[in-house]
């Protein structure tokens, strides 16, 4: 088995940790039921040290934006499972052994923790703040990529919905909701066509095809003169029914990072990332970044994939969308037709 940088660290401090107490005089290895207690009462102190934090920091965030927490707190639980897991695991061992699940302990281990953590504050306000990889991606990708195909210049290009209504009229067909649809997958991977997502020998389900691609767009941007911006129309077929055109891609910058991380060679420093948390950051980034702009806002559509879930099918989830937006989408695809 291939391991990386964080894995042999972590070996190494647990050949550290078993050293010290193997050799160490005063631990009741022998008991094996106190030490099973001892180890999940600080196993538990130390998650709740972990949770205390990020509670403040949620609290924090909270008071300063003046909204309760939202479904992305639950997110980030989610992504912690495994650790909420341990601490439920750490309080029902005690219980069992009717033991206490507090001690004063707890107490002095916050307090060291607060004293310890006290020369990152000074280092923090000193040092820029650096930016995790999943927001630095979704700011690269707005600005280097949506506020180019999505609003109006000004001058050569009048909009991606005029240019959605350019297509619509040059090939006769409707989109049922004129918005572009960037699909974000779990694995961070977008093939080089979203048809690869379809599921082969299927002909029950709804399938992608690719269409002509809507007019391009020119601008001179970081030195490039007519630098080309292309966004590609698809239609989803479905069986007994007509078939729904739609505009969506994949996340480009996820993708790129996914193709650093398979080379896990040339990106050591990435290697353990949680992809998860990484998603989490890009689409909650983005969303705010869209949102705020008002040329952009009600032009792009985020669809989060679980591409690695067999049983979901792309052309079903982007269908489930395109239902969700406009309910009535049936009606206006077979006006046009």
């Amino acid at each position: 088995m291939k391991m990386d940088r964080n894995t042999y660290i972590y070996f190494m401090q647990i050949l550290f940790v078993g050293s010290i107490t193997l050799a160490s005089q005063s631990l009741e290895l022998h008991n094996k039921q106190t030490l099973a207690i001892n180890i999940a009462r600080f196993v538990l102190y130390v998650l709740s040290v972990r949770g205390f934090s990020e509670a403040c920091v949620v609290l924090y965030h909270c008071a300063r934006h003046q909204q309760l927490p939202d479904v992305q707190v639950l997110q980030r639980v989610q992504l912690h499972r495994h650790h909420v897991m341990m601490f439920l695991g750490a309080i029902t061992l005690l219980l069992t052994h009717e033991q206490a699940i507090i001690d004063d302990r707890l107490i002095f281990i916050l307090i060291a923790t607060l004293i310890a953590k006290y020369p990152d504050i000074d280092r923090k306000l000193d040092k820029k703040k650096t930016v995790n990889y999943g927001v630095g991606m979704a700011c690269s990708y707005f600005e280097g990529y949506l506020v180019h195909v999505l609003p109006s210049d000004g001058a050569k290009f009048f909009g991606f919905l005029e240019n959605i209504k350019i297509y619509e009229n040059r090939e006769g067909v409707v989109f049922p909701v004129k918005k572009l649809f960037v699909v974000v997958t779990k694995s961070l991977f977008s093939p080089p066509a979203l048809v690869e997502f379809n599921k082969t020998g299927r002909d029950d389900l709804p399938k992608l095809e690719a269409c002509s691609s809507l007019t391009e767009i020119e601008k001179d941007v970081a030195g490039v003169k007519n630098r080309i911006y292309r966004s590609t129309a698809y239609k989803i077929y479905r069986p007994n029914a007509p078939p729904v055109c739609i505009c969506t891609e994949g996340g480009t910058p996820l993708n790129t990072l996914y193709r650093v991380l398979k080379n896990s060679e040339l990106a050591e420093e990435l290697a353990g990332i949680n992809r998860e948390e990484i998603v989490l950051d890009f689409l909650t980034t983005l969303r705010k970044l869209i949102a705020k702009s008002p040329e952009c806002r009600g032009k792009c559509e985020l669809v989060y994939f679980d591409d690695s879930n067999r049983d979901l099918n792309l052309a079903d989830v982007l269908l489930d969308r395109i239902r969700e937006l406009e309910p009535n989408f049936e009606e206006i695809i077979s006006r046009r037709r």
